[in-house]
């Protein structure tokens, strides 16, 4: 895919006044959680929620970090989410887990962040098994099946999902 940084900006989640913008972020789809050095979230005044987690670094090195809670800005848009307090020798990353907060994927040709597109929900259902609705195209579809049929991959790595063949939907039962 080949690296590339993005600027980020971080908020507390409590005061959004204290703020940091952290220009060298390495977006590593890789990396589960979100990093930035620990001197940037103390500066804004992002406390530890969770201490004495353990992480398994690409090396396979384990490390002991602590986790808070920031308002991450980047791409346009902004998510809260769960921030790893770096430490000396860390690298500042962008996960997953806020890409997908934002709603970002990567474009890996033009190394940058672009929008994702519609988020993926469930499909909608009645309210109550009473109300049925008139119109036949306000149905969701549903394709009921107990045979093996083909089922392929789609999706970007960021969102997947499993699709028949034929396109349609499959829901068992």
């Amino acid at each position: 895919m080949g690296l590339f940084r993005v600027a980020c900006q971080l908020e507390n989640y409590r005061d959004r006044t204290r703020s940091v913008l952290v220009s060298d972020v390495i977006v590593d789809t890789g990396s589960e959680m979100t990093w930035i050095d620990r001197e940037h979230l103390d500066r804004i005044g992002i406390e530890a929620e969770k201490k004495d987690m353990r992480f398994v670094m690409a090396n396979g090195q384990e490390v002991v970090r602590s986790i808070g809670f920031a308002v991450v800005r980047a791409g346009g848009t902004l998510t809260i989410d769960e921030v790893v307090f770096g430490q000396p020798g860390d690298l500042q990353l962008l996960g997953a887990r806020t890409l997908e907060g934002l709603n970002l994927r990567v474009d890996a040709r033009g190394k940058k962040l672009v929008a994702a597109g519609p988020i993926i929900v469930a499909g909608n259902a009645p309210a109550s098994r009473n109300q049925r609705c008139s119109d036949a195209a306000h149905q969701p579809f549903r394709r009921r099946t107990s045979e093996a049929v083909p089922v392929r991959r789609v999706g970007d790595g960021a969102r997947e999902a499993d699709v028949l063949d034929d396109g349609a939907p499959h829901v068992d039962g």
